[in-house]
């Protein structure tokens, strides 16, 4: 018998806690910083009604009538469009090998907070203290360099990711109550002495003012429809997991408003942290969309200069990285959770022996981001998957659902359970078979156009005395893994091939073979 939730608001939180992670904390707060504050969230609410509701919708839905993953779920559409699922499946893998690594990292300074005690003021050992603790050479050289640290603390990432999905749906709603509501409360917590500071309502009046000029900077729209279509963790196979688990009686319309609108909110509350305490420290200007260099970086020369009381400074850093290590752990265990369904529910394994081997596997592939070349691996690593893979699986699945499909099934679906306020069919069909696909194949090509503008190479070296990326590791750690997730497809059918030799049988059920139950 398929596995549910044992409430609504297991599912409620378990889906805010993949949907809200580390980039609502320090990519969020740095858009808004370089788009106008107040403009960027506009577009950013806009972004989320047209395309990110419908298509979080449209993943829920789907896979709460056929009761199966993201590959399943795709093949009730059209057979053909089984691949489709397994490329989302293939990003949640690509995504969750390096997010690891970044959780390594917040784990560690979670560990060695402690120092910022001794750095009251010193504003070049704070921003220095990541980096020389993971030894990273800033370049995809020295991987015969490895961090122990930061060994140890992904050994940790991976063994708290295990245990918290080991028995399904059963230990994920039990921690989701705890890893959902405590980044909040320490959220609040730095927000409070945010505001608290001189010149935060500076920060606060451009964060929330907008600079409506803003608006007629293309870049806005592409970053807030990317971070949009990032933050609710569509594309990667987790919402159609976690949907699959749901009762028949569930309300997907509500509960993706107060999924969706969360994620907002708690985006909003980080901007309220980053905004007054950078802008109390005299720090407003130097915000960056770089989330990696807001939490290493900035964000502690901010901390060792928010008191004059090392302890307190000290205190904050640990609140800090204790609220970066919530966010993390339920984004990388959904994603976890996703690809073990796909799995498990294709070849009819055993749950929890497919987690804990994805944790393995995964786990020893992630070795490479604790060496010295770890950073620009996985920098290279992070742009080609959001940039391409993410972007056209969103497309692809949009076509499927909203041209070789039905979509008045998918919305009558949606709809079964609300009394209320049903999804009307002016927003939702259109935003799957127009908006939503030209919307995101906009952003693809903007994405194209940005990487040949460069030579093709992405982080390459801008002059002569400044080191890039080469070639050789755009196309190794780039293009390949493009390839290779987009063939990911592909690559299931062989291997369903040489398995159906030996009597496996194949569930090629499409919509209407699945029971309303």
């Amino acid at each position: 018998m398929r596995e549910k939730w044992s409430s609504r608001s297991a599912f409620i939180l378990a889906a805010i806690g993949s949907a809200v992670g580390l980039g609502n904390a320090w990519r969020f707060p740095g858009l808004a910083a370089k788009y106008g504050g107040g403009a960027f969230l506009f577009v950013y609410l806009i972004a989320m009604l047209v395309i990110g509701i419908p298509l979080l919708m449209m993943e829920i839905s789907v896979a709460r009538y056929t009761r199966q993953g993201a590959p399943g779920s795709m093949r009730a559409l059209n057979k053909k469009a089984e691949s489709i699922g397994w490329i989302a499946v293939s990003n949640g893998i690509g995504i969750s090998i390096y997010y690891a690594a970044v959780f390594a990292w917040v784990i560690l300074m979670f560990v060695i907070s402690f120092k910022f005690m001794n750095m009251t003021g010193d504003t070049d050992a704070a921003s220095n203290l990541w980096a020389e603790t993971i030894k990273t050479t800033g370049t995809t050289s020295g991987f015969t360099t490895i961090s122990w640290p930061v060994l140890g603390c992904l050994i940790a990432a991976w063994v708290l990711c295990y245990v918290c999905i080991r028995n399904g749906t059963t230990t994920v709603g039990k921690v989701v109550k705890f890893t959902v509501s405590l980044p909040v409360i320490c959220l609040l917590i730095m927000a409070v002495r945010g505001i608290m500071m001189p010149g935060a309502m500076t920060g606060l009046a451009k964060l929330f003012i907008p600079e409506w000029t803003a608006l007629a900077d293309s870049n806005i729209w592409v970053d807030a429809i990317g971070q949009v279509f990032y933050s609710l963790s569509t594309s990667m196979a987790i919402m159609f997991a976690y949907g699959s688990f749901l009762d028949k009686d569930s309300n997907i319309v509500i509960d993706t408003f107060i999924i969706s609108f969360s994620d907002m909110f708690i985006s909003i509350l980080a901007g309220v942290v980053m905004f007054t305490t950078m802008s109390g420290v005299g720090m407003l200007d130097q915000m960056s969309d770089s989330g990696i260099a807001t939490a290493f970086i900035i964000y502690p020369q901010a901390i060792v200069q928010i008191s004059s009381s090392p302890v307190f400074n000290m205190i904050f850093a640990f609140i800090f990285y204790f609220c970066l290590i919530t966010l993390a752990i339920d984004s990388l265990f959904s994603i976890i959770e996703g690809i073990s369904t796909a799995v498990s529910d294709k070849f009819k394994l055993s749950k929890k022996k497919t987690t804990l081997t994805i944790c393995i596997i995964e786990g020893i592939l992630s070795l490479i981001f604790v060496t010295g070349a770890g950073l620009a691996v996985l920098d290279i690593v992070d742009h080609f998957i959001n940039s391409f893979t993410l972007i056209i699986t969103g497309i692809l699945e949009m076509v499927a659902a909203g041209w070789f499909f039905k979509t008045t099934k998918i919305l009558t679906e949606l709809n079964r359970n609300t009394k209320k306020f049903k999804m009307p069919s002016w927003w939702f069909l259109p935003s799957i078979k127009v908006i939503s696909p030209v919307a995101l194949a906009g952003l693809f090509a903007w994405n194209v156009y940005g990487l040949f503008k460069s030579g093709g190479i992405y982080g390459a070296a801008t002059d002569e005395n400044s080191v890039g990326y080469s070639l050789a590791s755009n196309i190794i750690f780039g293009w390949c893994l493009i390839a290779l997730i987009l063939l990911s497809g592909l690559i299931i059918r062989i291997i369903v091939k040489v398995k159906s030799k030996k009597g496996y049988k194949e569930d090629d059920r499409t919509w209407d073979d699945f029971k309303e139950t």
